[in-house]
Formats: structure tokens, sequence, C-alpha cells
């Protein structure tokens, strides 16, 4: 938290900041930590009577085990060392318009190869990793 509020101090409005979080931590060790610093306790097939249940469920299409960064790798420093200034690509308003537009002529016409076409060129990073689904539209 205390990185977070450092980069708020430090930084403009329109400032992207990467921070050094440091080692992963996997989501369950952090559940059990937050299930003993409230004062209670697991309930699992040692102790029936604890009273939080942890439920793994599957993971969902379209879902990501990890995240990534969403900047490229020319993060300038700061006088943090564990604080990065993000220095992405911008595009001018009037290219984003002439692309914005592109996309509500592809979400009127449910054209959904077009807008994910789209949000590749507008998105050089953006590697889908699935097929479109649409539940809705498909169902």
């Amino acid at each position: 938290m205390a990185l977070v509020i450092q980069a708020g101090a430090m930084g403009s409005s329109d400032d992207v900041f990467v921070l050094d979080m440091g080692k992963p931590v996997r989501i369950y060790d952090l559940v059990l930590k937050m299930i003993h610093l409230t004062g209670l306790e697991l309930k699992d097939s040692t102790n029936l009577n604890g009273d939080i249940e942890i439920e793994i469920t599957d993971l969902r299409s379209g879902k990501k085990i990890f995240e990534e960064l969403l900047i490229d790798d020319n993060a300038l420093g700061t006088n943090h060392s564990m604080i990065m200034k993000a220095q992405d690509n911008m595009l001018s308003w009037d290219e984003l318009k002439l692309v914005l537009a592109s996309m509500e002529l592809a979400i009127t016409n449910y054209d959904q190869d077009k807008l994910r076409s789209l949000l590749i060129q507008l998105v050089p990073d953006f590697k889908p990793q699935c097929d479109i689904s649409d539940l809705l539209f498909n169902g």
C-alpha cells in the first residue's frame, strides 16, 4: 500500500507507474493468512468446526492464471527503486476517433472478427489466448 501512495504523490494526472511488488504470492497462501489475521479458522477435513471453507473452482474460459505487465520494457526509473514510470505509445485523438468509429460500426454489425482485428491493431501486444466466445450471441 505504501508504494501506491508514494507513486500517487510523485505523479501527475496522466502518469502510469509500474510497482515492483516483490516475489509472487500464491492466492491460497494469501487467503490462509487473511483467515488467520481475522482471528478465524480454516474449515477443512482436519477442522470441521472451522469458520471459513476454501473452495477451489476451475479456471473459466478467458481467465488468466497470472498477471503480466501491460507496458513494454521501456519503463523509466524514478527516485524510488521500486517505482518505475511507464512510457507507452499513445494515439492522437484524431487517430483514436477513427478507430473508435470503426469499432462502433463492428459492434453495430455484430462483426466480432472485425472488432477483434481492430483490438489487435490498436494494441500491438494484445495476443488473444482463445477463440471468440460469446454465450449471449451464440447461445
